[in-house]
């Protein structure tokens, strides 16, 4: 899971000079294109099966994962880096908004369901106080779409989760959610951007030789560390491994200080910390609940 982390982050640096290129659409092409080929080369040598019994699901989850994906590109392209992985990483305290939302729907339907936690109301406002703080030291006036932007991408990357823990329950293996993941986005990527460039809105773009490190880099990065992480949840304790995942906002922040000057100051700390705090409790709490969404 630390790998993962690192290379997660490392994947960001790549988005973000990637992006100074190509459009966002593109980016998201390539990610998925290198994901296809090395998935797709890895379940070929090894003789595993991709043909799939549950299509719609992975369709689903492709669908969330791809948007959210998008909308975090173009955070990172536009918005300090650490700051776009943080609204990222909102997705364990969106998962507990959903619990409550699923919970407070049960009831009203008059069926059985698990009281909220009292500790999970506070997770989720203590996160969005951290959020807050995040938002106001670190975006000029004309960046709160963006930041908005990258608040969705943690939304959406729940919403994506829950469909991967209901693949994971049905059976399907990691390879498998991946590869199909990597061709929706291969797909949307490559649909959009042709319908840019018929739309005059922007043409394909031709990347420099470094443009092009970046964007094979961001895929094979993106690729190893979605492996990496399926197998920590997979054989590790996973409150541990959520937790562990976090780390990703510090080599975030790291990196962008060292390599792209990104401003950061004690209110963005705390709100990081908040949001982190948030996110395990949140985590905690959810897994302390039978009917959650784990």
């Amino acid at each position: 899971m630390v790998l993962a982390t690192l290379l997660f982050a490392a994947m960001g640096v790549c988005v973000k000079l990637a992006s100074r290129e190509v459009s966002t659409a593109e980016v998201v092409f390539f990610r998925g294109l290198v994901g296809v080929v090395v998935v797709g080369a890895m379940a070929g040598w090894r003789g595993l099966p991709l043909r799939s019994a549950v299509p719609m699901l992975h369709f689903w989850r492709g669908f969330a994962g791809v948007v959210a994906l998008s909308l975090w590109f173009y955070a990172i392209a536009k918005l300090p880096l650490g700051t776009a992985v943080t609204f990222n990483y909102t997705s364990s305290v969106w998962m507990a908004v959903f619990f409550v939302l699923q919970t407070a729907w049960l009831r009203w339907r008059g069926q059985a369901s698990t009281p909220v936690p009292g500790p999970l109301l506070l997770a989720i406002a203590v996160g969005f106080a951290g959020v807050a703080l995040v938002l106001r030291p670190t975006l000029e006036a004309d960046q709160w779409r963006e930041g908005l932007m990258g608040m969705a991408s943690g939304m959406l990357a729940a919403w994506a989760y829950v469909q991967v823990m209901q693949l994971g329950r049905l059976g399907e293996p990691e390879y498998r959610v991946v590869f199909y993941f990597s061709l929706f986005g291969t797909v949307a990527g490559l649909l959009i951007s042709a319908g840019m460039t018929a739309s005059g809105l922007k043409a394909w773009s031709q990347p420099s030789t470094w443009g092009w490190v970046w964007l094979i880099g961001l895929g094979v990065f993106a690729t190893l560390a979605q492996l990496l992480m399926t197998r920590a949840y997979a054989e590790g304790e996973p409150l541990a491994m959520a937790s562990l995942q976090y780390l990703g906002i510090a080599h975030a922040f790291v990196l962008g200080i060292l390599l792209f000057d990104d401003p950061i100051d004690a209110a963005g700390i705390i709100g990081t910390v908040l949001i982190v705090a948030a996110g395990v409790a949140a985590t905690r709490f959810r897994r302390a609940s039978p009917t959650a969404p784990r």
